[in-house]
């Protein structure tokens, strides 16, 4: 095989969102934490007790280079069949979920708008001319936007913590962005301005008007660079509502399911679940840091939610699936789990859900 530099900055662009940010070669690296010992932070790295380590370089090589690999051709474009123009705010009781694309949302209620993983850049990598480009526009204009109060952002990969946007928000909105322990300098470096504040795994945290925030463990790790690896930490928030708890996961594994029933069992009843369940093939690559759809049905029944919305899907192709094999994969998950349709929906881009 000749491997051209177009082509090795394409692979390595799109493996600095979706495994280890090889493309950091020629970037920056995160800012390394520095805080105190504890049960997942050895002094240097962060670590889950109860998960596995990222994949070394010679996987990444083998996964992206080697013999028999099946990468699905997804379209160029897609048009969106919804565009949503949210409201200024929701009040009362209710909360109302956009899905803007990807892992991205938009969470209304209470006096509060929050967003989750923002991303409205064309591209998730450190590179304008390289690395995974949207396969379709975002389910909300960034200009119709209303006023965010709130940002959460789960982790360091390129498809998660998006700086331009940050900035963007920053700039227009000025609001809090909670983040786990050591993302924050990652965000202040490039943009002073962004006003984030970091936390550790649970960690609750108020956020006005009677919601609340914290941290959970999740199986995942996270990186900018080759040389960063879980220099900063990763997690999934439960958030308090009105209308009840929300689990929010940006990435992980299912490994044996602990980790969702461990919020089940520390949080209890949970409203809804915002669930993963895209960016997983090749399996032996992707199984310990990504869901499948038959995945993400079993952690919905883990963590005990009354319903589920399928995220981290159809929008950037990180992995080798279809642009629909979530999608369909988590139809035909439900049907063989025996679980009706529309307790975990998969949305397209600007399509809203109400509780």
């Amino acid at each position: 095989m000749i491997l051209t530099r177009r082509r090795l900055l394409t692979s390595l662009g799109g493996l600095a969102a979706a495994t280890v940010g090889l493309s950091a070669i020629w970037a920056s690296r995160m800012t390394n934490y520095d805080g105190p010992v504890s049960d997942h932070f050895d002094g240097k790295i962060f670590f889950d007790p109860d998960g596995v380590p990222p994949r070394s370089f010679g996987e990444v090589l083998r996964w992206q280079f080697g013999g028999g690999r099946t990468r699905e051709v997804w379209p160029d474009w897609v048009e969106n069949e919804f565009a949503d123009t949210p409201p200024a705010k929701v009040e009362g009781t209710g909360v109302r979920f956009c899905y803007v694309g990807h892992a991205s949302w938009l969470i209304q209620t209470a006096g509060i708008n929050i967003l989750f993983d923002p991303v409205w850049s064309d591209r998730v990598s450190p590179f304008p001319f390289a690395g995974p480009k949207r396969h379709n526009a975002p389910g909300i204009a960034f200009d119709r936007l209303p006023k965010i109060d709130v940002v959460l952002v789960s982790h360091g990969h390129y498809d998660h913590l998006d700086l331009p946007t940050l900035s963007k928000l920053s700039a227009k909105f000025a609001p809090r962005v909670i983040t786990p322990l050591g993302n924050d300098a990652t965000m202040t470096s490039a943009d002073s301005t962004i006003k984030a504040e970091a936390y550790d795994w649970t960690d609750r945290v108020e956020l006005g008007g009677g919601l609340a925030v914290t941290l959970v463990p999740t199986r995942h790790w996270t990186a900018r660079g080759l040389f960063d690896r879980n220099k900063s930490l990763w997690a999934s928030f439960v958030l308090e509502t009105p209308a009840g708890k929300i689990y929010i996961v940006g990435d992980s594994g299912y490994g044996d399911g602990l980790h969702f029933r461990r919020v089940r069992e520390a949080h209890g009843a949970i409203r809804l679940a915002i669930l993963p369940i895209g960016a997983y093939e090749p399996r032996w690559f992707m199984k310990d840091q990504h869901m499948n759809p038959e995945d993400a049905v079993k952690a919905f029944g883990d963590c005990g939610a009354q319903q589920a919305l399928a995220s981290h899907h159809s929008t950037f192709q990180l992995t080798d699936e279809a642009i629909d094999g979530p999608v369909k994969g988590l139809a035909a998950a439900c049907s063989a789990a025996e679980l009706p349709s529309e307790k975990f929906m998969a949305l397209k881009p600007g399509q809203v859900v109400e509780i």
